[in-house]
């Protein structure tokens, strides 16, 4: 129980990466506030671990909105006294062709997975900065690689690992470290169905699953690691150390 007593918030926690974060830090005893903008999947996933006896509760977050964001802290502060750890998971992987792209798709890709990152930082870092705390920001692979018409969540990726170590420079005196982890293919809905050539594509020989991000996010969180911080951890079992040469 190695987060007993501590309080976690991890936004986008009602379904994938984030439902295996949410769970993970509840395995190990921590207080799980889970944010999400769906009401249905985010109190169905917080049910499902009270069901089992771990701590943890639903709160409706829209992180595009500086005041739900708000909200989100001050009701963990009431329910909990205090913020340990903030996993600032939420985002859309959208994508839209270039030429026909409007403004609008562009701003709700940027707000929901860049923006909501530095307001989240800022609400928690505002609590923390009399204790210190832990910050981890889910980025992505495709920070660093592409598929064509994916610009507007590429450069929301890229933009966290570049607001992380800025983050990690201005908290640093406050005791509050910031990382940030850029998953590959992480599989979120059924892994069964994955075929061989899903799994060979990797350099570990699998498609990696939530527990994989959950755990490092584990390891980042525990303050016996805080002499890390502003770094990326890449984990894509080893996809984009391949040099790929096309026939």
């Amino acid at each position: 129980m190695r987060f007993a007593g501590r309080t976690i918030i991890v936004t986008g926690a009602g379904n994938g990466i984030g439902l295996g974060i949410a769970r993970e830090f509840a395995v190990q005893g921590a207080n799980v506030v889970m944010a999400d903008i769906d009401s249905p999947s985010g109190r169905e996933a917080a049910e499902s671990l009270k069901e089992v006896n771990f701590n943890a509760v639903f709160l409706e977050t829209d992180v595009r909105s500086e005041e739900s964001v708000s909200g989100l802290f001050e009701e963990t502060v009431s329910r909990f006294g205090q913020i340990d750890v903030v996993v600032n998971n939420a985002g859309i992987s959208t994508f839209h062709d270039f030429f026909e792209m409007q403004a609008s798709q562009w701003d709700k890709i940027l707000n929901t997975n860049l923006r909501s990152v530095f307001f989240c930082s800022q609400a928690a870092a505002r609590i923390m900065k009399e204790t210190g705390g832990t910050i981890i920001n889910i980025a992505s692979t495709r920070a660093f690689m592409s598929e064509p018409n994916t610009e507007a969540y590429a450069a929301s990726k890229g933009g966290i690992v570049a607001l992380t170590h800025a983050l990690a420079r201005t908290l640093g005196p406050y005791g509050i470290t910031v990382n940030c982890i850029s998953p590959g293919w992480i599989e979120t809905a059924n892994y069964d169905l994955l075929t061989e050539r899903d799994h060979s594509q990797h350099v570990s020989g699998r498609v990696g699953k939530p527990e994989d991000i959950a755990r490092a996010c584990l390891f980042l969180a525990d303050p016996r690691n805080n002499f890390i911080t502003g770094e990326n951890i890449i984990i894509d079992g080893g996809m984009t150390k391949k040099m790929v040469y096309e026939e």
